[in-house]
C-alpha cells in the first residue's frame, strides 16, 4: 500500500468512528475499571446482578422519557406518578383480599390497575400539553405536585404497606431470577427492544424525531403532531407503570418518598445517551447505557468514601447540567459576536 493511500485511509477509518455515539459506552467501560480499582468485589457476581436490577427501574421509565424528549416535550411528574401508582395498587390489593384471597389474582388485579394507572396519568399529561396548549414543563410539574399530595394523603402522611400474604406471593417478581438474570432485568430488556424496534423501524419514531426537529414542518408533513406527542407521555406513563410493578414487592409499601428524583434520573439517563433535550434526535441504546452509567456511579459511591453517597443526586445533577452543555456544540466557539 503506497503513502498516499494510507493517508487516504486513516482519516476514512476515523470517519467511521463517532464519538458522540461511543462515548456512553466508553465512559461505562471507565466506570467498571474504576469500580474494579477500588474494590475487586465490584465485578463479583452478586454486585452486577444488584446493579442491573437497579438499573432497571430507571432505565424502563428512560426509554419512555426518550420518545417524550425526542419530540421536543418533558415530563417532571414520572417519580411521583410512580409513587401514587404503588400507593393505589396496594390499596387495590389489599381490598381485593377479602374477595380474591391472597393469591395470584390478587396480585394480577393490582398489576392491571397499574397499567390503566399508568396510561391515564400519560393521557391526561399529553392531553394538556397538545389540546390545552401548555407547556409540558408547566403541566408536568403541577400533575408532580398533584399525583405528590394524592398518595400524602392516601396514607394519611404515613406509609401504605402490602398484605403480608400478597407479598410473599408478589415477592418473586423482584427477587427471582429467569435463566440467570433477576426478573426485572427481563422486562428492562423487552421494553429496551420494543423501544428500539418503535423509535428506529416504524413511522412512529421517525414522527418523534420530525417533530422535535421542527414542529411547524411536520405539521406541513401531514403529520398528526398532536395525537404523536400525546401518544409519547402515554408511552411514558405505560413505562412508569411497569416500572412500578416490578418496584412494588421489593419494599411492600409507598409513601411520599416513594419515587423521589426518578424524573432527575430518567432524564440524565436520556441525555447521557446522547438524545438532544431540545428534541429532534433520539437513542434507545444510549438511553440503556445512561440508565447503567448512573446506577453504577451510585454503586461505586457506596464502595469508597472519597464521596459521600449522600451526594448522589449532586453527581446526578452534575452530570445532567455537563451533558446538555456538551450537547450544544457551540461551547468551543467565539460568542462575542452574540
Amino acid at each position: 500500500m503506497t503513502e498516499t493511500t494510507m493517508s487516504t485511509a486513516k482519516p476514512s477509518m476515523l470517519r467511521g468512528f463517532d464519538l458522540k455515539t461511543a462515548g456512553p459506552a466508553i465512559a461505562l467501560l471507565i466506570l467498571c475499571v474504576i469500580g474494579f480499582l477500588l474494590n475487586p468485589a465490584f465485578l463479583s457476581e452478586g454486585n452486577i446482578t444488584n446493579l442491573l436490577t437497579r438499573s432497571a427501574f430507571i432505565g424502563i421509565i428512560a426509554v419512555g422519557a426518550t420518545f417524550v424528549i425526542t419530540a421536543g416535550g418533558i415530563d417532571l411528574s414520572v417519580g411521583s406518578m410512580a409513587a401514587v401508582i404503588a400507593g393505589v395498587m396496594i390499596i387495590v390489593m389489599n381490598s381485593a383480599v377479602d374477595t380474591f384471597g391472597t393469591g395470584v389474582t390478587t396480585v394480577l388485579i393490582g398489576c392491571g390497575c397499574s397499567v390503566i394507572l399508568g396510561l391515564g396519568a400519560g393521557l391526561v399529561n399529553g392531553l394538556l400539553t397538545t389540546k390545552g396548549k401548555i407547556e409540558a414543563f408547566i403541566v408536568t410539574l403541577g400533575t408532580m405536585g398533584i399525583y405528590r399530595s394524592l398518595v400524602t394523603y392516601f396514607a394519611d402522611g404515613g406509609t401504605l404497606s402490602l398484605n403480608y400474604d400478597i407479598r410473599g406471593v408478589y415477592r418473586p417478581v423482584y427477587y427471582d431470577s429467569f435463566f440467570g438474570l433477576p426478573i426485572p432485568v427481563w422486562v428492562f430488556i423487552v421494553v429496551s427492544i420494543a423501544g428500539w424496534f418503535l423509535m428506529n423501524r416504524t413511522a412512529f419514531g421517525r414522527y418523534c424525531t420530525a417533530i422535535g426537529s421542527n414542529e411547524s414542518v411536520a405539521k406541513y408533513s401531514a403529520i398528526k403532531v398532536d395525537r404523536v406527542k400525546t401518544l409519547t407521555y402515554v408511552i411514558q406513563g405505560l413505562c412508569v407503570s411497569l416500572a412500578t410493578i416490578i418496584y412494588v414487592p421489593r419494599l411492600g409499601s409507598a409513601s411520599s418518598s416513594t419515587g423521589v428524583l426518578w424524573e432527575l434520573e430518567a432524564i440524565a439517563a436520556v441525555i447521557i445517551g446522547g438524545t438532544v433535550l431540545k428534541g429532534g434526535y433520539g437513542r434507545i441504546g444510549g438511553t440503556i447505557l445512561g440508565a447503567l452509567i448512573l446506577t453504577t456511579i451510585g454503586n461505586i459511591l457506596n464502595f469508597t468514601d472519597m464521596i459521600s453517597n449522600y451526594l448522589n443526586g449532586t453527581m446526578q445533577g452534575l452530570i445532567i447540567i455537563v451533558a446538555v452543555w456538551l450537547q450544544r456544540g457551540d461551547w468551543g466557539r467565539n460568542t462575542s459576536a452574540d
